[in-house]
């Protein structure tokens, strides 16, 4: 029993299982909030602490998923690539849009911290926390955080984003597609992306064209913007 619980194998079947269990949850409770990634993250935790399970021996199969996430994200350029003429057609407010996105992001992130007094390292291990998790962790090791950290707020601010987004876009009735590919794109990443695809082609294209974007812009404008910060504050 112990060979199995130490074999690669182990971590990647019980990850299937879970997350197999948290859409069929989702499938079966048709509310935006039975998040199968939640569900698969609160069953893993679980699981794991009821029979004493290292997460040493569960990550051996967990890294190997881990693995797929960046030809993952690679593989978004295809419904990119073919709605890129909408784009081309809305290239201004989409960049402003990302633009608008990053500065919000780092200003309520910024801002709060120091509200709830924060050190500076847990703040720069929040600042990536939406956008995708290979950039968001590049990004934090540069700036001086903590990876670990950063992971964790990536997945819950990605979490929250797929959850509380299709609501509030109800609410404030907004029906532009590309509007909401952005929002999606540029406050949840990878996750808002994939439910942004539930939704519609068009949105789950310009959130994931939103989400390369504001990526790469986030990488270049949260390194200058944190050092003027600390130059005024």
């Amino acid at each position: 029993m112990n060979d199995l619980i130490t074999s690669p194998v182990f971590g990647v079947i019980t990850s299937l299982i879970a997350y197999e269990i948290g859409l069929y949850i989702k499938k079966k409770g048709r509310l935006s909030i039975f998040n199968p990634l939640m569900i698969a993250v609160i069953i893993l935790i679980l699981f794991l602490t009821k029979f004493h399970i290292k997460y040493e021996d569960y990550n051996k199969g967990g890294q190997i998923i881990s693995f797929f996430l960046f030809p993952a994200t690679v593989a978004l350029a295809l419904p990119m690539y073919k709605k890129f003429v909408l784009f081309k057609e809305n290239a201004t407010p989409i960049l402003i849009g990302i633009f608008s996105g990053a500065i919000s992001g780092f200003i309520s992130v910024v801002f709060l911290s120091k509200l709830f007094g924060l050190t500076d390292v847990l703040i720069k291990s929040l600042m990536p926390k939406s956008i995708t998790t290979p950039i968001g962790i590049a990004l934090s090791k540069q700036l001086g955080g903590l990876q670990s950290i950063t992971v964790v707020a990536i997945i819950i601010t990605g979490i929250i984003g797929s959850i509380v987004g299709p609501f509030l876009y109800k609410i404030f009735k907004i029906n532009d597609k590309v509007a909401l590919g952005i929002a999606m794109g540029s406050s949840a990443h990878a996750l808002g992306t994939a439910r942004a695809m539930e939704i519609g082609e068009v949105e789950g294209a310009m959130s994931g064209l939103t989400m390369a974007i504001s990526g790469v812009m986030t990488v270049l404008l949260y390194p200058l913007l944190w050092k003027m910060f600390l130059k005024l504050f």
